[in-house]
């Protein structure tokens, strides 16, 4: 009987105390044990703060996202204006190139124009001095002939001169090797000091600061 009682002794303790660990906590009137205002349960806090990750990193990313695209809208609009300017300048260069190849060419043409006018006012000027040489000879016709030769040369001159070519002075100038070319060689005298031009076989000639022909000339020595 003891034995019994005891078995069912700890029979009924083991059940005693397991029994907390079955059921919900109850008041002493059975009714439920009630929950603490403002305490939830540990799965809703941890369900509720990985919902609020997630949509925050959904947010960063649709910010980030938003942000890129801005930037190559932004870029993109600056690389079509860098091109329109491009090919804009592009096209002024190009039109530079054929008005300055235009005027290069309207230039020699003029060159050309001006250099073909004195050359027909010579031709004139030498004709009408043949036409008196055929007339007769005498005094009258050689110095008819004379002045017509001096009237082309003169013209010739005044062109050139309105080309910015003009002569170079070589006669009784020290010789020059930038602008003088010595073709012969002759002996010096007292008046005349070693180095000095005494003559001249061909003149020379200056364009501005440039040798267009140098002057061919006689060098004391």
């Amino acid at each position: 009987m003891d034995r019994e009682r005891t078995i069912n002794g700890e029979v009924a303790g083991d059940e005693r105390s397991s029994a907390p660990h079955d059921a919900q906590a109850t008041t002493r009137t059975g009714e439920p044990e009630p929950q603490i205002p403002g305490m939830a349960a540990a799965g809703d806090v941890a369900e509720g703060g990985t919902a609020a990750g997630e949509e925050e990193a959904v947010s960063a990313r649709d910010q980030e996202m938003a942000a890129l695209r801005e930037q190559v809208a932004r870029l993109t609009e600056e690389a079509e204006r860098n091109w329109q300017q491009f090919l804009r300048t592009a096209a002024d260069l190009e039109n530079y190139r054929k008005h300055a190849a235009r005027q290069r060419e309207e230039a020699v043409a003029t060159t050309r124009r001006a250099l073909l006018r004195v050359v027909l006012g010579v031709v004139d000027t030498l004709e009408r001095a043949l036409q008196h040489a055929g007339e007769g000879a005498g005094e009258a016709n050689a110095a008819a002939i004379l002045d017509g030769i001096r009237l082309a040369h003169r013209e010739v001159l005044e062109t050139l001169r309105g080309m910015n070519v003009r002569p170079i002075d070589a006669v009784g100038q020290p010789f020059d090797p930038r602008v003088h070319e010595a073709v012969e060689a002759v002996a010096s005298d007292d008046k005349t000091p070693a180095g000095t031009v005494v003559g001249e076989v061909q003149r020379g000639y200056m364009m501005g600061d440039e040798v267009l022909r140098p002057a061919r000339v006689r060098v004391a020595q």
